[in-house]
């Protein structure tokens, strides 16, 4: 960690209130209120906490709310049993909510299914029954490789309604990242489908499983859900006694099943995300603590009533998925929409079509996506009612302040809240945002703390800063509980700064005058230009404002003078992706107007996409090896591998 002094550069003094309307009839509606609760879930964690998890069941209550013994292996509810799949789906489906819609569910094609509390709880309970006749028991670890059908937030209910562990691979990973994770995790079964839909073309899912688990003794079956494209499974080599179709073994099971009674610290699932080494790490998160944050954080941030459609865009194999379309929005008994294929196909509009037609309410969806529809123009948005949503929500990385105009006017016409999350695959769940009803906005800021969170801006020495280095300075109940098998990476990575008192999750921020948080990127994202350091989202930002920008990533390059110099890389709004020199020199000189000019870039690079990872994040490490001449390495994980060559070209000519 750097002792240099972070810079900030953005300015922003747009603020916009709750829409009276709104804050009527939100849970929480007072910024007097929150500040209240967000004082007690401090003082009193364990009070609070405990006070929280009562709104769950319980087939036992827990010893102690927090145990730091082992810090920075908290453990929270120990000796507490529960079963997050009895939250999120018995305690619906045997009262008053088991006609509710659970699922509604549309296929790229346009095929659409729908399952209540009641209908959900008989298929998790028969795919349960399957994994258990195939030999699955508790503690069992099972990879999941499917498309968004139904069938991945069933699967993933009935693996915790068993007590195995679920690692979910998004569906669109290579057969090398699908051997690196089943081997790590060593995992015994691997769930995946015949194929999916997406972008009009059919993935062939049990052909890459089956490239990916050839060398992974550890695998003893392979289930196969159906997808039954065209009304019929796509072929598919089955291996004699190790591969089944999950139709025909469903069909010898019953479909009641109870749940686990499981310790609050048993693990839930791993999830793997990348690291700087190259090597992924699987994340660990437990049941007790995960299932109490994810339930109050959906159920405040998004302000969940009992008529809302809920709409996160994200796919369950990113976390998400995990927390903000299964266990969150369900544990609050919501009515959650999935969709299963691309944000584009057959047209830009597909997203504002089924908003439209299924009266979406709350829709949470990333900034890159949000740019991709400013890029493709206003004109898909105008062709469609979006008087339905009363809540927008934001998720993944910053959000530039253009982008959540854009999304405030043009989606949200200006009457729905904004919800800027910050948050990762290792908290578990939301830990900055707004509250809808509560929290005056500022475009680009994930605002303030969640209840029970306590965040600081600190400098290396563990001072409090304006700009610097984001920490949380206690525990929060859905805080990853390790990296699998990996201790002391796990201590190294978040908790080698400030002696081990605060987790430090790598990005850096900075705090405004009405104590609002700014966060401005990772910190391996700071360029340093002519002594100045400054977060790349920052710089992103400054050229987004420009109007015939949709997206940018800028990263530093070896500079003989300045230290580093800068590189942009710029999407165009529409088709056309040819800028010319006169908009560059524009370009150049608002950086020189909102930045200065030491920060103007040595090249700007017009793009028609960028490198990004399948979840939408954009891959700078790889711009950086295509300006610097390094090699690249595996790009197969990217969701258009094809646009690193691309850039090369463009790059060196």
């Amino acid at each position: 960690m750097s002792d240099e002094q972070m810079e900030s550069v953005m300015h922003e003094d747009r603020v916009f209130n709750p829409p009276e309307t709104f804050r009527k009839s939100a849970h929480i509606n007072s910024m007097d209120a929150y500040k209240a609760e967000h004082k007690r879930s401090l003082e009193d964690p364990e009070g609070y906490w405990a006070e929280v998890a009562d709104d769950l069941h319980w087939f036992k209550k827990w010893d102690r709310v927090l145990d730091e013994s082992e810090a920075p292996f908290y453990k929270w509810f120990a000796g507490g049993k529960t079963n997050i799949c009895y939250n999120a789906v018995d305690r619906w489906a045997d009262g008053p909510k088991a006609g509710k819609r659970a699922i509604v569910w549309e296929g790229e094609p346009g095929d659409q299914r729908e399952l209540t509390y009641a209908q959900l709880k008989k298929e998790v309970s028969r795919f349960a029954n399957v994994l258990k006749k195939l030999g699955i028991q508790k503690g069992d670890t099972i990879a999941l490789y499917l498309p968004m059908t139904p069938e991945l937030a069933i699967a993933v209910l009935a693996c915790a309604r068993i007590g195995a562990v679920h690692s979910v691979i998004f569906a669109g990973f290579s057969a090398e990242s699908i051997k690196d994770r089943v081997l790590d995790g060593k995992s015994k079964m691997v769930i995946t489908g015949d194929g999916g839909f997406r972008r009009g073309s059919v993935l062939p899912l049990k052909s890459v499983v089956d490239q990916g688990v050839a060398e992974c003794d550890c695998i003893e079956s392979v289930l196969v859900v159906p997808r039954n494209i065209g009304g019929e499974r796509m072929k598919c080599d089955m291996q004699e006694g190790r591969d089944f179709w999950y139709d025909e073994v469903a069909a010898t099971v019953s479909d009641e099943c109870p749940c686990e009674e499981m310790d609050a610290e048993d693990l839930l699932f791993l999830l793997y995300t990348s690291g700087s080494t190259g090597k992924p790490k699987g994340i660990m998160h437990t049941v007790g603590g995960y299932s109490v944050f994810t339930y109050l954080t959906s159920k405040y941030i998004f302000d969940l009533q009992e008529d809302d459609i809920y709409w996160c865009t994200a796919d369950v194999g990113w976390i998400t998925g995990h927390s903000y379309i299964v266990y969150g929005p369900m544990q609050n008994g919501a009515t959650v929409l999935m969709y299963e294929g691309a944000p584009n196909h057959p047209q830009p509009d597909r997203f504002w079509e089924i908003v439209d037609k299924h009266k979406v309410t709350i829709f949470y969806t990333a900034p890159t996506a949000i740019r991709a529809f400013m890029k493709w123009g206003d004109e898909w948005v105008d062709k469609h009612d979006l008087g339905s949503l009363r809540l927008l929500g934001s998720v993944g990385e910053p959000i530039n302040p253009e982008a959540w105009m854009w999304y405030h006017e043009k989606i949200g016409k200006g009457r729905c809240p904004i919800v800027d999350t910050w948050w990762q695959t290792e908290t578990g769940g939301i830990l900055l945002s707004p509250l809808p009803g509560v929290t005056p906005t500022k475009p680009g800021s994930a605002t303030l703390p969640f209840f029970g969170v306590d965040a600081a801006i600190l400098d290396p020495a563990g001072n409090e800063v304006d700009t610097g280095l984001l920490a949380i300075r206690r525990p929060w109940p859905s805080i990853l509980r390790g990296i699998w098998g990996d201790a002391d990476r796990f201590k190294k990575t978040y908790w080698c700064n400030w002696d081990g008192k605060y987790y430090f999750p790598g990005d850096g921020a900075r705090c405004d005058k009405d104590g609002y948080f700014w966060v401005v990127g990772r910190v391996d994202d700071v360029v340093n230009v002519s002594g100045h350091r400054i977060g790349t989202a920052e710089l992103e930002s400054v050229f987004v404002a420009h109007p015939l920008v949709a997206e940018s990533a800028v990263i530093g390059v070896p500079h003989e003078v300045k230290g580093q110099g800068l590189v942009a890389f710029v999407l165009l709004r529409g088709t056309d992706a040819d800028g010319s020199d006169d908009l560059r020199k524009e370009l150049n000189d608002l950086v020189s107007e909102k930045i200065g000019k030491f920060a103007r870039p040595e090249k700007i690079i017009f793009s028609a996409d960028l490198p990004k990872t399948r979840s939408g994040k954009i891959m700078r490490r790889l711009l950086r090896d295509i300006a610097c001449g390094n090699a690249l390495g595996n790009v197969t994980t990217l969701a258009d591998p094809s646009v690193v060559e691309s850039l090369k070209k463009k790059y060196s000519s």
